[in-house]
């Protein structure tokens, strides 16, 4: 195993994992506006050290964060529309004047989608174009001429064909013959200027929200997919990157093998890396992917990390993850040219799932810490690693994922054994009781950095849950609502963790 620079340790402390799209706002969904700033600073005054949020790209159907068209792009939904009316780009009353929500708890994406787009459009049109003239835009532009133009034209052509997937687009479009390209680009000028003020914008409000935190001494945590979706100008643009053929069809695909979970299998439909490709060109996409990632976040979190080391491949055709096979990844030559890239930041390795002694072996060598998580270690074993004794100081206590239950969910629900279980372990009955004293458990370890859901720390039910996975309808879409982030809350946090 190849030399590499061991990351330092993150800083002791303890986090919250709550989406930028679950804050509350007046517009339907959370954005980089006032109440995020707030949010900071509740963070701050309950003794907090760390905000993770989900992935922040753009998303299309299903609405999932880990589905974006674009490994680089920011989501639109997140441009906060009163700082919008503050520059003059949007009227009060054509903003207020739209039903967002029915409830405030709950992200109604239709609404959502139906007419945000038309008042961003309506802000670039009220823009007259003199962002261009701006010295901040020209900075944004150069920095990110790299991807944004190559994003802008893939929106513009994708809202051309009604936002069909590139996959089913016209063949001189879908394999990008050059002057198909050319003429794109002029015939939807005026389109792909809209996409590049958004993204301009989105960047923006992201670093005034940043270096808040910076000032209130919070890191944010960003989250990034291991994979691309297919649907994206990523695989678009660099089918070379990816496991595709002559044509630009993929061959195999992402997923996970059947487990406890599923006995099927996930079947995720990502594209897989070249990674023979990306070795060859000294890994140049996922030096570019990281070094922007690292502008974003102070710490960078890993999706699926154990498929840098081995990753499970699905044929093209297939119903279903049962008869897909384990491929070697790139290993610890990929983690070397992140890490050249990354700077300050740092790396937290999401390795839950089949954890093989490889990938114990690159965690070690790294320094980067890898997850346990407190709702999966009551299953009696005494030698269960997620069990508070058992943690290491360098690793990331949670109390479950985005894709779990709540925790009041989960002792409300688990099986009665589990609930023995935890009752005898903490020698407690209730379930808020329960609750707390798992959760004071996190805060005691020794693992650097103990990080609960926002619905832990208000002690809410599983109708709050973030997501469940292989299911759509109901995910990504509870959030805040105003006041439940209180002052009286934050007293409570920072007495439940004082001994972190």
């Amino acid at each position: 195993m190849m030399d590499i620079k061991k990351q330092k340790p993150l800083d002791k402390g303890a986090g919250v994992l709550l989406p930028v799209a679950s804050l509350p706002s007046n517009y339907g969904i959370g954005t980089f506006g006032k109440a995020a700033l707030d949010f900071i600073e509740f963070l701050q005054k309950a003794g907090l050290k760390y905000w993770q949020i989900l992935p922040i790209g753009p998303t299309g159907y299903g609405d999932s964060p880990y589905q974006s068209f674009s490994a680089f792009a920011g989501n639109p939904y997140f441009i906060d529309l009163d700082y919008l009316i503050e520059e003059g780009l949007l009227q009060g009353e054509e903003v207020s004047a739209i039903q967002w929500c029915e409830d405030e708890s709950y992200i109604d994406y239709e609404k959502i989608y139906l007419n945000r787009f038309k008042l961003l459009k309506k802000a670039y049109s009220n823009s007259l174009n003199k962002y261009r003239a701006e010295a901040g835009y020209k900075d944004f532009y150069r920095k990110n001429r790299f991807w944004l133009e190559d994003y802008a034209l893939f929106m513009a052509v994708k809202e051309s064909f009604d936002n069909l997937e590139w996959l089913k687009w016209p063949d001189d479009i879908r394999l990008r013959n050059p002057e198909t390209v050319e003429k794109y680009r002029e015939r939807l000028e005026e389109e792909i200027d809209f996409w590049k003020f958004s993204q301009y914008k989105f960047l923006v409000q992201w670093e005034k929200l940043r270096k808040h935190a910076n000032q209130n001494g919070i890191s944010i945590i960003g989250d990034i997919p291991m994979y691309v979706a297919m649907d994206s100008a990523d695989a678009w643009v660099n089918f070379e990157e990816f496991q595709m053929d002559e044509n630009h069809r993929p061959t195999r695909v992402a997923g996970v093998p059947p487990d406890r979970f599923s006995k099927t299998g996930q079947f995720w439909g990502n594209p897989l890396f070249n990674w023979e490709y990306m070795l060859e060109n000294d890994f140049s996409w996922w030096r570019n992917r990281m070094r922007h990632s690292a502008k974003l976040y102070h710490v960078i979190r890993i999706d699926h990390f154990i498929g840098v080391v081995r990753y499970y491949s699905i044929p093209i055709g297939a119903e279903s993850a049962v008869n897909g096979i384990y491929k070697a990844g790139p290993g610890i030559a990929l983690l070397n040219a992140i890490n050249e890239e990354i700077g300050d930041s740092k790396i937290i390795a999401e390795d839950l799932g089949v954890v093989t002694a490889e990938v114990k072996k690159i965690l070690k060598k790294t320094g980067y810490p890898g997850m346990k998580v407190l709702m999966f270690a009551f299953d009696g074993k005494t030698d269960n690693p997620n069990l508070p004794v058992h943690l290491k100081k360098n690793s990331i206590i949670y109390g479950g994922t985005h894709d779990n239950d709540t925790l009041r969910g989960f002792v409300s629900s688990c099986d009665e054994e589990v609930s023995v279980c935890i009752r005898k372990y903490f020698d407690a009955k209730e379930n808020v009781e329960m609750v707390k004293k798992i959760m004071e458990a996190g805060f005691k370890s020794r693992a650097n950095v103990a990080i609960f859901q926002m619905q832990d720390y208000l002690m809410l039910g599983n109708e709050t849950k973030t997501n469940t996975p292989s299911t759509l309808g109901d995910n990504w879409k509870w959030r805040l609502v105003k006041g439940q982030a209180s002052l009286e809350l934050s007293g409570v946090i920072r007495n439940m963790k004082k001994e972190r």
